[in-house]
């Protein structure tokens, strides 16, 4: 059973483009696991300092793996410096 997310990332403002660059290269380094199937990263166009994920996963024991990715806790070691509040997380499963 496929796993649909959407994260939202809220930087600091003075933090936006150090926030997006570490985004981007989660990107490039998320595509590259097995259990990934998607991982689109957006900018919001009314407020630059947001940013949403949208990833699907193809299990739950892919995720969790993808969760403990070192570059996944080198961002989460940055939170309180880079972001304004806790990233919001939502699992959802598709049913359209």
């Amino acid at each position: 059973m496929n796993i649909y997310l959407t994260a939202i990332v809220k930087s600091k403002p003075e933090h936006v483009e150090k926030v997006k660059a570490i985004l981007t290269d989660l990107v490039t380094e998320s595509r590259k696991e097995t259990a990934c199937i998607q991982y689109d990263l957006h900018q919001s166009i009314n407020e630059s300092n947001l940013f949403t994920f949208h990833e699907i996963w193809e299990s739950m024991a892919g995720l969790e793996n993808h969760n403990q990715q070192a570059y996944i806790g080198s961002f989460v070691a940055q939170f309180d410096e880079l972001l304004e509040e806790p990233v919001t997380v939502y699992q959802a499963e598709k049913i359209a």
